[in-house]
């Protein structure tokens, strides 16, 4: 038997110097001064592991881009495997990860590739802008939709976006350094609180209104979730309030398909609404901390809700929870509930398998509420005004209201507030202004990129939730697109399929191989159907999550509703 070694060493970091001494050390090694920027930035250590991708931002934000140098250094002083840092800077897309002695990007350009800005011109707007910028230290890239599809076509400047983009715009933007967007107009904390607001959370923390009464009006207003699941509001809170304490909530603000704004309108106008529905929630279930998952194209808004949420804090109308804005990466996964989670934990935005639903085990293992923004925005009206207020609207036999983003070829796009079950026709003619002159209907997208293509003989079929499934189509969050004679629903499908293979988190085979190669065999004049629908159905039945499954929706309407466009 070996003796042991009678040479020992008092600490891990006299080991790691005798071996860097003997030249033995593995792996990229930490330097001083990138260690000092790191701490510059981010503060002494010791840092929560959940925080990662906000630290990622901080150093992406200071230099433009991630070095990996600092990626090392964060490593080190983040006590994480560099393995796990730097496969978490790239799997989003808005952190830059440079590599050794290669220079920093300048000034970025992202030019909007969304079906709706397609229709609006964003190709050609793309292909003219390098030329025009000339010399300038400034790259033009692609970029799937930035959430402003009622302002197409739009280019984004480092992170202030150009609406209605013309290549004079884009370059005046990038000359006078319009590199941040900042919002002015909006119901502050004072007008807020001077039309009644948080008088109801204020109530319900006094004990003035009954919590079981307020969720029986939840129940009873036949809310359900507006960020395209549909999962009746009122029930999900019972169910996780029956779980065991901790309770934590997650706010999913990421609103990354294609073709939806809403979110992002209703903030910009009234934050202070949506953040007393988050409360009120927060005191009927019992929840200990929320966290808000904000996607990262909504500068404006951020700053904004960053603002909201100071004011609030300083002049509580009662005790708060603990609450965090976080910052998403681009990464249209994150909006799928449990991705949004494993980001939110500073993970890579991949959704877990279920069961166990997020319900139960949820963020950092906890139960968890998840709602969409909307569906919290409504909260104080349907206690307010009562149930019946809500459920009172509908058309067609259905019930509540809607918030249509409706974009493409209409007068006057935009999120339109209308009744739940209203025809697409009638959304156009009474909302929209109709179509844009010289434009007929041709097709439409009934719920966004997931929800399939219909042709203008079915605009009568009202649009709410449960309504489109026999027609191979869903709702979603109420993304309409509209086309005109001038389009192609082929086409459409197209660009659909090339945001899912570029969006896809890669996580399962399906997906990840499924929508690349079906974006591939579109590209053919006459589109192969067998092998087409042999992955759609693989896509279909084994994708982990709605984004693998969802993907086939357009392929299938086009070859059921035009076979005339791929023949």
């Amino acid at each position: 038997m070996n003796q042991p070694s009678t040479r020992t060493l008092s600490t891990v970091d006299e080991m790691r110097e005798t071996l860097r001494r003997m030249g033995q050390l593995k792996g990229r090694q930490v330097d001083d001064a990138s260690l000092q920027d790191v701490r510059d930035l981010i503060g002494e250590a010791p840092h929560r592991r959940d925080l990662l991708i906000e630290h990622l931002h901080q150093l992406n934000d200071a230099y433009r881009c991630l070095h990996d140098r600092h990626l090392v250094a964060l490593a080190k002083e983040m006590q994480l495997p560099m393995a796990e840092v730097f496969e978490v800077a790239t799997f989003y897309h808005h952190f830059e990860v440079v590599r050794g002695d290669e220079a920093a990007p300048g000034l970025t350009v992202r030019v909007c590739d969304g079906l709706s800005c397609e229709l609006a011109g964003a190709k050609q707007l793309k292909e003219k802008l390098p030329a025009l910028l000339g010399n300038a230290d400034v790259r033009v890239i692609s970029a799937p939709c930035v959430g402003r599809c009622e302002q197409a076509p739009v280019a984004v400047v480092h992170q202030n976006p150009v609406p209605h983009a013309t290549p004079e715009l884009v370059v005046a933007a990038v000359a006078q350094k319009q590199t941040h967007q900042v919002m002015t107009e909006h119901v502050g904390l004072d007008d807020y609180l001077a039309d009644g607001g948080y008088r109801l959370l204020a109530d319900l923390h006094a004990g003035k209104e009954d919590t079981e009464q307020v969720l029986k009006a939840m129940e009873d207003s036949g809310l359900r979730g507006l960020g395209g699941a549909g999962f009746p509001a009122g029930r999900k809170w019972r169910i996780v309030r029956e779980q065991s304490a901790p309770r934590l909530m997650a706010v999913n603000i990421d609103e990354g398909e294609p073709g939806t704004f809403k979110d992002r309108t209703y903030l910009e106008r009234d934050p202070h609404r949506f953040l007393e529905g988050l409360l009120v929630a927060a005191h009927v279930v019992g929840i200990d901390s929320v966290y808000i998952y904000l996607r990262d194209e909504y500068h404006g808004c951020r700053e904004l809700l960053t603002q909201a949420l100071a004011h609030l804090q300083a002049n509580p109308p009662c005790p708060l929870p603990h609450i965090e804005l976080r910052r998403g990466a681009g990464a249209y996964i994150c909006g799928e509930e449990s991705a949004m989670i494993e980001s939110i934990e500073g993970k890579r935005g991949e959704p877990r398998m279920r069961p166990p639903y997020i319900a139960q085990v949820g963020l950092f293992g906890r139960p968890t509420l998840e709602h969409n923004f909307e569906t919290l925005y409504w909260v104080r009206d349907i206690v307010q005004k009562g149930a019946d207020w809500f459920s009172g609207f509908g058309r067609h036999g259905r019930k509540g209201l809607r918030s249509f983003s409706v974009s493409g070829r209409v007068k006057q796009p935009g999120v339109k507030l209308a009744p739940a079950g209203i025809t697409l026709q009638e959304l156009i003619d009474e909302h929209c202004g109709g179509m844009l002159d010289g434009h007929e209907l041709y097709a439409y997208l009934p719920g966004g990129a997931s929800g399939g293509i219909l042709p203008a003989r079915m605009n009568d079929i009202p649009l709410d939730f449960d309504t489109l499934q026999p027609y191979g189509c869903f709702i979603g969050s109420a993304a309409v697109i509209v086309l005109s004679q001038h389009d192609s629903a082929r086409d459409a499908a197209i660009n659909m399929m090339n945001f899912f293979a570029h969006e896809s988190c890669g996580q399962c085979t399906p997906c990840r191989v499924g929508t690349a190669k079906a974006s591939q065999l579109m590209q053919a004049k006459v589109w192969d159907n067998t092998t087409l629908e042999d992955l759609n159905q693989v896509m279909t039945d084994a994708s982990i999550c709605g984004l693998g499954q969802a993907a086939p929706n357009p392929v299938r309407c086009v070859q059921t509703y035009f076979p005339e466009e791929i023949v």
